[in-house]
């Protein structure tokens, strides 16, 4: 409900936060699939923790940790560095 009413207007850029958190596995398709047709048009920003979520609709990463940005970068490029997208988020955001 809260992604229609966000879309309705049409914005040039949508925010989303944790947008499949709490969603089945059916669900969470439909909703990949309407972000990934909005994001040929628009441009969306999405907010997760979830890698997997990343990895299906990103194709840049912007890591913010602490209100710093560690990693700006394409996603491949973000991937090739390390063997998982959990590896890469724990590797910049570990407490030393």
């Amino acid at each position: 409900m809260g992604l229609a009413q966000a879309i309705i207007h049409q914005p040039d850029l949508l925010i989303l936060d944790e947008p499949t958190n709490g969603l089945d596995p059916n669900q969470i398709i439909e909703i990949r699939n309407v972000v990934k047709e909005i994001g040929q048009q628009k441009t969306v920003l999405l907010s997760t923790h979830i890698m997997q979520e990343v990895e299906a609709l990103c194709s840049r990463v912007i890591l913010i940790h602490k209100g710093n940005i560690l990693q700006d970068c394409p996603i491949d490029e973000f991937k090739g560095r390390f063997n998982s997208l959990e590896e890469a988020f724990a590797s910049y955001t570990a407490v030393s």
